[in-house]
């Protein structure tokens, strides 16, 4: 199939970025040609230098919505795409919500980075409360509630975050740590193994399989 005849633009534009790494005028001269929904089908159909552009424009640009076709993209066969999607499928997560539910998924993320587990606790519930179908704040009250070793309510936020958003390889890690603290192996290697299904580019995870396999056969 032959590319959209749209793409050669795009391709110059990616390749401007590439030389000068000016974000924001890449964002806007796409921004000002494309929209999300011809960007999905670039990243879908185009030729692999197309599906970079894509991925990196829908990454910088798009929000929540564009999720599925960033998740998707983690599976291409060109792994420059796969790695500009991984990139840009965790920046989207953050972008659920109005602004103001934003910023304040970004001030718990911050409080979970400086390791203020408890105010990041609070605040997390108290967003999930106000938008319960906000995938991010489960994750990031998962975050709180494992450092705090609340083993049990990390991986339930953990479950509800992947019952939220399917494509999130990062919370079906966070549960397998769950369940490996909970002396679960089992447990832990089903939900490493949904990690990779979703995220195959993920090279620790599959380490972490290839131990847990050899530990179980071994018993």
């Amino acid at each position: 199939m032959s590319p959209p005849a749209a793409s050669p633009v795009l391709n110059q534009l990616y390749h401007q970025y590439l030389e000068t790494e000016v974000t924001a005028q890449f964002v806007s001269d796409v921004s000002q040609r494309y929209t999300l929904a011809t960007l999905g089908r670039l990243l879908e159909r185009g030729p692999y230098v197309t599906r970079r552009a894509a991925a990196l424009a829908i990454g910088l640009i798009g929000d929540f919505r564009a999720n599925a076709a960033l998740g998707r993209a983690l599976h291409d066969s060109d792994r420059g795409v796969r790695l500009v999607a991984d990139s840009g499928i965790r920046d989207l997560w953050q972008r659920d919500g109005n602004t103001r539910q934003q910023q304040a998924l970004k001030a718990i993320t911050r409080l979970n980075n400086c390791e203020q587990y408890g105010e990041a606790l609070l605040a997390a519930t108290s967003l999930i409360n106000e938008a319960p179908w906000f995938a991010e704040a489960w994750n990031q009250r998962g975050i709180a509630h494992f450092a705090l070793k609340r083993f049990e309510d990390s991986a339930n936020d953990c479950h509800q975050t992947l019952e939220l958003n399917s494509y999130h390889f990062g919370a079906a890690i966070g549960m397998a740590h769950c369940y490996l603290e909970m002396e679960d192996p089992f447990a832990a290697l089903e939900c490493f193994r949904r990690a990779v299904r979703l995220n195959p580019d993920l090279e620790d995870v599959r380490v972490q399989i290839d131990f847990l396999e050899r530990a179980l056969e071994e018993k």
